[in-house]
């Protein structure tokens, strides 16, 4: 039979791993939309990962990123992405951006203990606030537009992409 002390260490215990686990999943009080799609085996040239969402609110300024999960099976030491974002009236601003994926040595770039690395990569609040100018839905679509070196046309199948995500967080003042 246990005894009162050892019932309330337990209990004690319950009580510490249930307020870290809501300490945890309630760290992120920023983020406004984080949505990830998976790329099931390679990343196609002709593969669009689109992203709706209702803008938060016009009168705050928000930082916008291009979110992404990779293995080492990426060769590449840069990343170059279309990616437009559609207004709810109808305008389209479109962008090609080149993001650095790895270090001069090779070794990826990005957060993770394993092959998997996390990029948060910025696409729009970096330079200048970003606020929403419409009230309605947005879409932000996002495309590779890898090339290999001397070559024309654009890398078939993108290879070790494992996840493409889009993240919307309120500025910091």
């Amino acid at each position: 039979m246990q005894s009162q002390s050892q019932m309330l260490r337990k209990v004690n215990g319950l009580f510490l791993v249930i307020i870290s686990c809501f300490l945890f999943t309630s760290c992120d009080s920023n983020a406004v939309f984080d949505t990830y799609k998976s790329v099931p085996d390679q990343w196609h040239k002709d593969s669009v990962a689109s992203f709706k969402f209702k803008a938060p609110d016009t009168l705050k300024n928000y930082n916008l990123y291009v979110n992404l999960r990779n293995t080492n099976a990426y060769k590449f030491s840069n990343l170059f992405l279309i990616v437009d974002i559609d207004y709810p009236n109808g305008k389209v601003v479109k962008d090609t951006l080149e993001y650095k994926m790895a270090a001069p040595n090779g070794e990826l770039l990005g957060t993770g203990f394993s092959d998997l690395k996390e990029n948060k990569l910025w696409f729009r609040g970096f330079n200048q606030p970003f606020k929403f100018s419409e009230e309605g839905e947005y879409t932000v679509n996002i495309q590779h537009a890898m090339r290999n070196n001397g070559v024309v046309n654009g890398v078939e199948n993108l290879q070790g992409i494992t996840d493409i995500g889009f993240r919307v967080e309120q500025a910091q003042k």
